[in-house]
């Protein structure tokens, strides 16, 4: 008998076992196999320089929680069938199978009018059809569609398995302690209430504690500002390069890349009726923007050159953050001091700075709820349940303006 029952052991939550199955399917299939090319953190590791963890450790630990968490439910006395676990572990699986290199970073740059969403969905629907339409389910509870919502808000919701799994593994990988939180104990909290997910009431502090990481981890790590200055650097080189591109300059590029650089005006029609995009797409990683700004880093043209040999050598943008955006005459003055300095037209000088404007929020009733059930059976929002935790701090969309500029 072929038994291809495996175990990983993962830094963060130890031993986990991946059986035989959809799951182990999935996890063999080349388009899961991207993920281990493409780091969870994006450009954090010019930060922390133990960021290096990739989207599939992320989506494994993701799905070892799934387990932990349908294992609860039932114990809570709830029925959740074999084939519903299964699908809802391949979801948790393939939520993040879209994301392009780098993670978010480059995902309104590569291609702007497609979210990372819509391509997992393209992509789950291409792995099932290779899988016989055994993803069916997991695409049901993906959209949202299938009966039992809870599945739904433990893939993609406020207490979601993909954030419990995100905040313990990059603060773990960081070195942040901040961002820790009671996964376990929060697992075990977990309760359904009119088909809702819900968390019991001696749960109350550790779901405080989660939104306090979550809050701090946002701040700290995921839109640090050296991050944001490496980002935005990233996005300038895509962007001459693609200018150059659509001059007729030849740029060196894997072919995957190469599509995507000649083909500005990518849309969601060109992944589901070409095929081109989809099947780039799913060939493209990290790996081929570093060979890619290896090689520019000596491109003729002066812009794209000096952002790669910056970008590879760590000589970053440097970032004024501020409460609104950079008065226009220092911009100007930026600008002009480029266009002196190294002899370029005003359009060149403008990819050597930028005015990010970056936002958060911890949590957003409106969006999805997290549901405390109380000792006497009543339901009430977190934000109403706890003693602690402000609403109104908790609610307040924080916007900062990171001016990121080339320090000469």
């Amino acid at each position: 008998m072929n038994n291809k029952r495996k175990i990983i052991n993962d830094p963060v939550f130890g031993f986990i076992n991946i059986p035989d199955g959809l799951p182990y399917e999935i996890i063999q299939h080349p388009y899961f196999q991207r993920l281990n090319r493409i780091k969870q953190l994006g450009l954090s590791s010019y930060v922390y320089p133990g960021a290096q963890h990739t989207r599939l450790q992320h989506s494994i630990g993701a799905m070892h929680l799934m387990g932990e968490a349908i294992s609860q439910l039932r114990i809570a006395g709830h029925q959740i069938t074999a084939a519903e676990e299964e699908a809802v572990k391949a979801c948790i699986l393939l939520h993040d199978i879209g994301h392009g290199p780098f993670s978010h970073a480059l995902e309104h740059s590569l291609v702007p009018e497609v979210s990372h969403e819509e391509i997992s969905l393209l992509i789950m629907e291409k792995m099932n059809q290779e899988f016989e339409r055994k993803l069916d389910m997991a695409i049901e509870i993906f959209r949202n569609q299938y009966p039992k919502r809870f599945l739904h808000q433990l893939v993609s919701g406020q207490l979601d398995m993909d954030r419990l799994d995100y905040l313990s593994r990059d603060s773990f990988f960081c070195g942040v302690s901040e961002g820790i939180i009671g996964a376990s104990r929060i697992i075990k909290m977990l309760n359904l209430h009119n088909g809702q997910l819900v968390v019991e009431a001696k749960g109350i502090y550790s779901i405080e504690k989660f939104l306090v990481a979550r809050r701090l981890m946002y701040w700290q790590v995921y839109l640090h500002k050296t991050s944001v200055a490496a980002e935005k650097m990233l996005v300038n080189i895509l962007k001459r390069a693609k200018e150059l591109a659509s001059k007729g300059n030849e740029l060196f590029a894997t072919p995957a890349l190469y599509y995507f650089l000649y083909n500005n005006k990518v849309s969601l029609t060109d992944f589901e009726d070409t095929g081109n995009a989809f099947e780039n797409f799913v060939m493209l990683d990290d790996s081929d923007f570093f060979s890619a700004i290896k090689v520019w880093s000596n491109h003729p043209d002066f812009v794209l050159s000096l952002l790669c040999k910056s970008f590879i050598n760590r000589r970053l943008f440097k970032v004024e953050i501020k409460t609104e955006a950079t008065d226009g005459r220092i911009q100007k003055e930026a600008l002009k001091n480029y266009m002196d300095r190294f002899h370029i037209s005003m359009e060149e000088a403008r990819y050597f700075m930028g005015d990010e404007i970056v936002s958060t929020d911890t949590y957003q009733p409106k969006d999805d709820n997290i549901n405390i059930l109380m000792k006497d059976g009543s339901i009430r929002d977190i934000a109403d349940a706890s003693d602690m935790l402000n609403i109104q701090v908790l609610t307040k969309k924080v916007m900062k303006h990171y001016f990121c500029y080339l320090k000469m």
